[in-house]
């Protein structure tokens, strides 16, 4: 093979493996505050105005957004991101990203203003790609096998980057407005189809995931970032800087914060953890087929509820702590269904999650989601305190009930994981003695 093929590989240096019971890194938390802001930009710029065509857009962003999280992983999953020479790669592609989300609130704006905000859309997803697919291929060389898996999908990055380039030109050129809007959503909806047909077409044929470990932390850390949205929906909502706080704003805030706790603990207490285990258990093609299907895709309808309630929340707070709106009047508009409907998705998607790890449905959870359809045209007649209110007792209750159900799984579970953390404690705790000993054996004396 020629000099010039192999001279950006020597540039790059070598890459550092995942091991396979490897913790998520520093800088790989350091990636995530760009996601953070990612989040926060689709809600606020949905926010602006909640109509059905931007709550469509907002999705349809969010779609292409995790796709291109997706991406991330298995990127992570080879190769230590905070190692080496790739901090280095993975810094322009956070700076593509930070671009990414600046100019989304231009992505679906008028096109007759022009084509900047979507072309910026457009070439920094580019960037992002380019850099992912650098770095795979270089992990990937030595293995003929893997570098013709990376060809498989191949296609789906060259064509849903040509897709976002004519969501971006194409509109400008068409004197109607209307159909301009239409040939720029059926685009971006190309895109998303697509994304995730490819990813279902391509298999797991090819690529493994190495580190069970690694790749629940990954997006179990995700979806908390996400949950931390929609906390900062609320505090914007209640509006309580600069201004004397209410009682009526700080119930708000304080039920606010009571449901999304509640919703972190119907995964986290028992269906993250277990799912995580699940994943360890899994082997060869059965393994990444879970972590595809429950990681990849159910998480994705469990954020994109997170963003919708958090939209829905932040209505309803902000009518709550205006002084000019009467205490007992219901919630306008559609923050109540947004509020119901969103945690509705998110229990959806995360009984899916849990069906495909696990292979079980909480009835538990099937009741709540029928008692949070019921609610949404009872708390449209409600006052919004009183709306926030039924949603926090429906959320609390299914947690208490599935507590109290389910003690005694929990408990099991919950040793189960404690031997297992104890364990490798007293592994790293005895793998750490060595240095001391070391250090005494080299210098005579206790270190």
């Amino acid at each position: 093979m020629g000099s010039g093929q192999w001279r950006w590989r020597r540039w790059l240096g070598p890459a550092i493996s995942v091991a396979p019971g490897a913790r998520v890194d520093r800088f790989e938390v350091f990636f995530d505050l760009v996601f953070v802001f990612s989040f926060f930009i689709i809600t606020r710029a949905t926010a602006v105005q909640i109509t059905g065509s931007a709550l469509l857009h907002g999705m349809l962003v969010l779609a292409v957004l995790w796709w291109t999280w997706v991406v991330h992983s298995v990127v992570a999953t080879r190769v230590r991101l905070g190692q080496g020479f790739v901090p280095v790669l993975m810094v322009v592609g956070m700076a593509a990203l930070f671009c990414f989300a600046l100019a989304l609130p231009q992505a679906f704006g008028d096109p007759r203003v022009g084509a900047a905000g979507p072309v910026v859309v457009a070439v920094s997803y580019v960037v992002i790609r380019a850099v992912h697919f650098i770095l795979y291929l270089h992990v990937v060389w030595s293995s003929p096998i893997e570098r013709r898996q990376m060809t498989r999908f191949a296609p789906e990055m060259v064509f849903s980057t040509l897709l976002l380039l004519g969501a971006a030109l194409i509109p400008t050129r068409i004197d109607d407005l209307g159909m301009a809007g239409m040939v720029r959503d059926g685009l971006w909806v190309a895109v998303v189809l697509l994304q995730y047909t490819a990813g279902l077409l391509g298999g797991t044929w090819g690529w493994g995931v190495t580190s069970a470990e690694h790749w629940t932390e990954r997006y179990e850390l995700i979806l908390i970032i996400a949950l931390g949205e929609s906390v900062i929906s609320v505090g914007v909502g209640s509006n309580l800087l600069g201004q004397p706080p209410t009682w009526p704003a700080v119930a708000a805030a304080v039920l606010g914060i009571f449901f999304t706790a509640a919703l972190w603990w119907a995964h986290y207490d028992v269906i993250g953890p277990a799912a995580r285990i699940a994943l360890h258990a899994a082997e060869g093609p059965a393994r990444v087929s879970m972590a595809r299907d429950a990681y990849a895709y159910f998480y994705l309808p469990m954020i994109a509820g997170i963003i919708l309630f958090a939209l829905g929340a932040e209505g309803i707070v902000h009518e709550i702590a205006d002084p000019s709106v009467p205490l007992r009047e219901p919630a306008h508009g559609p923050s109540v269904p947004l509020l119901f409907g969103g945690v509705i998705l998110y229990l959806l998607g995360n009984m899916l999650f849990q069906w495909r790890t696990l292979a079980t449905v909480s009835w538990t959870r099937v009741g709540t989601v029928l008692l949070l359809a019921l609610g949404i045209p009872v708390g449209s007649h409600l006052p919004g305190l009183a709306t926030l209110t039924l949603l926090t007792v429906i959320c609390v209750g299914l947690v208490v009930v599935e507590v109290v159900t389910m003690d005694e799984g929990r408990r099991a579970l919950h040793e189960l994981v404690f031997h297992e953390k104890t364990t490798h404690e007293a592994h790293e705790a005895a793998w750490r003695a060595r240095w001391k000993e070391r250090g005494t054996d080299e210098t005579g004396t206790s270190t």
